[in-house]
């Protein structure tokens, strides 16, 4: 069988839709792989040219006695570019895309920004006849061009902006000195560093013992040519940077180069200073709020082997680095390390398989790790690392869990809790530092009573119920619906219905009850702008704030020595979103923000709010004991078959026309039934087709189907026969079809 192959010529980026298709010869047949470089006639002329192989296929796409052949695989070694297309290839089998969008998600887009240039002056006279030159112009009082020409000759070359602006030269001075051949003006490239001011101060961290430990057994490991993905379970405050920079440290000496990643939320100033203090200009940042020119400019100065480090969040995974040595995931549990568009990669694994590529290491490391990386530990897939206690060893916080039924049964309608009052007090008191952290996360509507804790759950999937604006009650697993109760079924309480505030009605009860105390918000209004984040924790770090609210973008990695108290309010909130993670969400929530307490001289205490003090994710989260939660969490999740016990494939349609997206979704239903029928995909079982948990988005139609099977492989395999099929059939012409793997936020 004849065998093509697509091909991209040009990687400027803009052309990332245009792939030319070319025979691939007997000879190439083995030997060629997806990302591979290759030399091929192009044009009228049919120059040689250079390309990328994008995707390997059986089918032509055009007359094949027109289609060309390709001339041989590139002999000048592999450009990075090879290995992130190969990359993108991976991504798109594995998570369902197309071809395109993998590439745009692995390759930096160059947009059309114009490259920044930076003019230098420099002096083109040799030390004795710049002394005479000078001597000259001073006799003609050419004052002028005589200062130019003494700075000159203190310092060679001078930015040309400093000459104009600090200098006070005119450019008919400068033009007339070059003009006499005095002087020349040189343009080169200048990259736009989003560092900023930053300051570089060496020296390394002393470590502690069991920092030591770690830091020696990954470092061994890599020095004797073992390649493996490690996990870091640090609980909060244990130095798990330190650590990471120690490390990096060792891998750069040897010529190696690191990728930090970090959630977007935790990239703060702090983070990048204690980075930036050790490897200087050789290390950059990426994230959102930067300029397309600010990011490009970043990859290229890492193409070109200026940087040895990348921070940033789930993008800096493809930094292009030639000489990658080691990939650290921090706060591996993050949900943001998932992608929300095609191709829905997550960063753990394809951090995995970049690393498999580069001949790399992978450093997980949390406080709190996804049940899913602690599970590819305990079977012997990762390797297990831990630090168990704080830095200087320091005391975890004590918590205490209030139950809020009981404080309304004691007449407290307040969202703050008479022990959070008191505390909140005492502190203020004592010019202490207060964070009050409202777990926002899952407010798409759960319905509670606040009298007893009772939660609406759907009957089949162990899930909450979703409140609708019609007044129904909705599973957004199986479509499931009810109508929702005006008292509660469980103990015929008035008081049951969803969860009110936010950040901006808490810090009104604060001031109200706290007129004296300093307040900081910190949520989504308040950080819209570029510096937003900085300035509102630099704010609260300088101690000019005593207490700061805000929702769980406060407790991501940031270190406050002076805060002693953190209230968790409405602790239950992100335990029954109508998703299975609740629970994981949950424990890593209250975690994270008790650990924010007591990293100073004094010890801290945590206050949890809650209906459900009995949920195991919220008893043992106010012990801080992990393990235990581990164990209880991955028998509920063997039992329902969620992963990692199992794992999940949701496929969506989406449309503009409501029929279609219900049409089309049941065809691919029937197409699942009629293989199971025959036999084949035993073991998998399908739930739905159901609305999406968002059924309609910006006037689009959109509907599910879940599939769980114990083997991954299995459901890309299925997930490659459903795209062949849609393929085939006109239904599908006006329908985008979106899979998502082990989904961890769903559509």
């Amino acid at each position: 069988m004849a065998l093509y192959a697509n091909i991209i010529i040009d990687i400027s980026h803009e052309k990332l839709d245009k792939t030319f298709q070319y025979k691939v010869p007997e000879r190439l047949r083995e030997e060629l792989a997806i990302g591979m470089q290759v030399e091929v006639p192009f044009g009228n002329g049919n120059r040689r040219n250079t390309g990328y192989v994008v995707e390997l296929s059986d089918t032509p796409e055009y007359d094949i006695s027109r289609m060309k052949e390709i001339a041989g695989v590139a002999k000048d070694g592999i450009p990075i570019e090879s290995q992130l297309i190969a990359l993108a290839g991976w991504m798109r089998k594995n998570y369902g895309a197309t071809m395109n969008q993998a590439l745009k998600t692995v390759l930096p887009i160059k947009r059309k920004t114009g490259e920044k240039k930076q003019r230098m002056i420099r002096l083109l006279l040799e030390r004795e006849q710049a002394k005479e030159t000078l001597q000259m112009f001073e006799k003609k009082h050419h004052t002028a061009r005589a200062r130019l020409l003494s700075n000159l000759m203190e310092q060679s070359p001078l930015p040309y902006e400093m000459v104009t602006k600090k200098l006070h030269m005119t450019a008919a001075v400068i033009r007339k000195m070059e003009e006499m051949e005095i002087l020349c003006i040189e343009e080169k490239r200048a990259y736009r560093s989003p560092l900023g001011e930053m300051k570089q101060s060496g020296g390394r961290i002393v470590l502690n013992q069991q920092q030591q430990r770690v830091m020696e057994r990954i470092c061994n490991d890599f020095s004797a040519g073992e390649r493996k993905t490690y996990l870091l379970r640090g609980v909060t405050g244990s130095g798990k940077t330190a650590v990471y920079i120690e490390i990096i440290s060792r891998l750069v000496e040897n010529g190696r180069q690191a990728i930090v990643l970090i959630p977007e939320i935790a990239l703060t100033y702090q983070t990048v200073l204690r980075f930036y203090q050790r490897f200087g200009e050789r290390v950059s940042i990426l994230n959102s709020k930067m300029s397309a020119g600010e990011r490009y400019d970043q990859f290229e100065r890492a193409k070109n082997g200026e940087l040895d480090v990348m921070i940033g969040p789930r993008s800096a995974l493809f930094t292009p680095f030639s000489k990658l040595g080691m990939i650290i995931i921090d706060e591996e549990h993050e949900t943001s390390y998932k992608s929300e568009t095609m191709p829905r990669y997550h960063a753990r694994e394809t951090a995995i398989e970049r690393a498999r590529m580069a001949d790399a290491s992978v450093l997980l490391g949390s406080a709190t790790p996804s049940v899913e990386s602690f599970y590819h530990a305990k079977t012997g897939a990762y390797v297990l690392l831990e630090l168990e206690k704080r830095i200087e060893e320091k005391p975890l916080p004590t918590c205490y869990t209030v139950d809020l039924r009981e404080e309304l049964r004691q007449g407290n309608r307040s969202i703050l809790s008479e022990k959070l009052q008191q505390l909140m007090e005492q502190r203020l008191n004592s010019h202490q530092q207060i964070m009050l952290f409202i777990n926002r996360r899952g407010l798409a509507g759960f319905v509670s009573c606040r009298a007893c804790g009772h939660v609406m759950k759907c009957p089949h999937c162990d899930v909450s119920l979703s409140y609708h604006n019609n007044g129904n009650l909705v599973c957004h697993y199986c479509g499931y619906m009810e109508r929702a109760p005006k008292v509660c079924p469980q103990c015929g309480s008035k008081y049951i219905g969803g969860f009110k505030a936010g950040t901006q009605k808490i810090e009104e009860i604060v001031r109200k009850r706290f007129p004296e105390a300093r307040v900081l918000r910190m949520d989504f209004d308040t950080t819209r702008n570029k510096d937003g984040y900085e300035k509102i924790l630099s704010s609260f770090a300088n101690q000019e704030a005593d207490v700061l609210v805000g929702t769980q973008m406060i407790v991501k990695g940031h270190d406050f020595p002076n805060v002693t108290l953190v209230g968790v309010l409405a602790a239950d909130l992100s335990l029954h979103v109508s998703d299975y993670h609740g629970p994981e969400r949950t424990f890593q929530l209250i975690t994270q923000a008790a650990g924010r307490a007591g990293r100073g001289k004094f010890p801290g205490e945590v206050v949890i709010q809650t209906y459900s003090p009995e949920h195991y994710a919220i008893a043992l989260a106010g012990k801080q004991d992990y393990e235990k939660f581990y164990e209880a969490e991955i028998a509920c999740r063997a039992l329902m078959r969620y992963p990692p016990c199992g794992h999940m494939l949701v496929m969506m349609t989406a449309s503009t026309d409501e029929m279609t997206a219900m049409l089309c979704i049941e065809l691919l239903a029937k197409k699942i039934q009629q293989a199971q029928e025959r036999g084949k995909l035993s073991g998998l079982q399908m739930i739905g087709p159901a609305d999406a948990a968002v059924a309609k988005l910006k006037d689009v139609y959109r509907r599910v189907l879940y599939f769980k099977h114990p083997e991954y492989e299995t459901l890309v395999q299925m997930k490659d026969v459903l795209e062949q099929f849609i393929c085939r059939h006109r239904e599908f012409r006006n329908v985008t079809v979106q899979f998502d793997f082990d989904p961890v936020n769903g559509f």
